[in-house]
C-alpha cells in the first residue's frame, strides 16, 4: 500500500504530495483506474498527450501545455506502472527539453470502499534556458496544475489529509515497501521511481 509518510531522499529536488477523494464503490474504482492508466489526469487538466493509449514502462510521450495559448512541449518517459488489487498508477520522468527536471506519479488507492487519488512529484530547475531562469514562475504554475489534477476525475474532492482507516498503520507495517532510491542515479535506471509509487 501507499506509505503513510513519503520522504524524498535528495534535497536538491522539491517534494510535493497532494491527494483527493474520488468516490466509493467498485464501479468508481474500475472507472477511475482505467482513466488514470489512460492519461486522463493529464488530458482533463488541460494537457494534450501524444498517445492516449494505456501507459506502459519505457513509453516516451510528448505532452503539450498551452498557457495563454502558447504551446509548451514536455517530453516524458514512463518509468514504472503498478496494477494491483487496491493500487494502480504510473510514474514518469522528464526528458531533455522539458521545462523542469524531475518525476511525477499518479496513484489511485482503494481503502475499503473509498477511492483516493495521490499526486506526487520531485522537481528541480531544468539545465537549459530559458526554463532555468523561469523556474520560480514554473513553481507557481505547478501549484495551479496540481489543483487541476485533483479535479480531473469526476466527483473528486481535494483533500490534504490522509484518509481515515482503522488499520492504516497496521497495513503499512505489513506492506512490502521498497525504499526511495537516490535521484542522482543515471536516468536509464527505473529503480528511483519506485519511491514515488510505493
Amino acid at each position: 500500500m501507499l506509505r503513510e509518510h513519503w520522504t524524498a531522499v535528495d534535497g536538491r529536488y522539491r517534494r510535493s504530495e497532494v491527494s483527493a477523494f474520488v468516490g466509493t464503490g467498485p464501479t468508481v474504482w474500475a472507472r477511475a483506474a482505467e482513466e488514470v492508466l489512460s492519461w486522463k489526469v493529464k488530458t482533463e487538466s488541460g494537457f494534450a498527450v501524444e498517445s492516449r493509449g494505456r501507459v506502459s514502462p519505457g513509453q516516451r510521450v510528448t505532452v503539450t501545455a498551452r498557457p495563454c495559448g502558447v504551446p509548451v512541449v514536455e517530453p516524458v518517459e514512463v518509468t514504472d506502472v503498478v496494477r494491483e488489487a487496491d493500487r494502480v498508477g504510473f510514474s514518469y520522468r522528464t526528458l531533455p527539453g522539458h521545462p523542469v527536471d524531475g518525476e511525477e506519479a499518479f496513484i489511485l488507492c482503494r481503502h475499503g470502499e473509498d477511492v483516493h487519488l495521490y499526486v506526487r512529484s520531485l522537481t528541480r530547475p531544468a539545465s537549459q534556458q530559458p526554463w532555468r531562469l523561469l523556474f520560480p514562475a514554473l513553481l507557481v504554475a505547478q501549484r495551479i496544475v496540481r489543483r487541476r489534477y485533483l479535479r480531473s476525475l469526476p466527483a473528486s474532492t481535494p483533500r490534504t489529509s490522509k484518509p481515515p482507516h482503522q488499520n492504516w498503520k497496521a497495513r503499512q507495517r505489513r506492506a512490502d515497501v521498497a525504499p526511495v532510491h537516490a535521484l542522482k542515479q543515471p536516468p536509464s535506471t527505473r529503480h528511483r521511481i519506485r519511491g514515488l509509487l510505493q
